[in-house]
């Protein structure tokens, strides 16, 4: 079992620290997963929208029953990522 404490500051690590250093900054990282959807489907996306819409996949395997803490701690950072970028716009 893990407390909400030790999955927001497992979250912290991860967008903060490992993932920023192995991938950039999420603004930068989802700006370009944005422009890559958008010619995909011809729709225009923002790097919000990508934090937002990586947040629903982890929603939806969270639902299937057969998460593990994992997806909670990938759910925080994608909100966090998400209120960043937000607050830069």
């Amino acid at each position: 079992m893990m407390t909400r404490s030790e999955t927001l500051d497992k979250a912290k690590a991860c967008v903060c620290g490992q993932r920023e250093n192995e991938y950039g900054s999420p603004e930068d990282n989802f700006t370009a997963i944005a422009g890559f959807w958008s010619v995909y489907k011809g729709v225009e996306f923002t790097a919000n929208d990508v934090a937002m819409m990586m947040a629903l996949l982890k929603i939806a395997r969270i639902r299937t029953g057969t998460a593990t803490n994992d997806s909670y701690v990938d759910l925080a950072g994608y909100a966090a990522c998400g209120a960043e970028i937000n607050s830069k716009n």
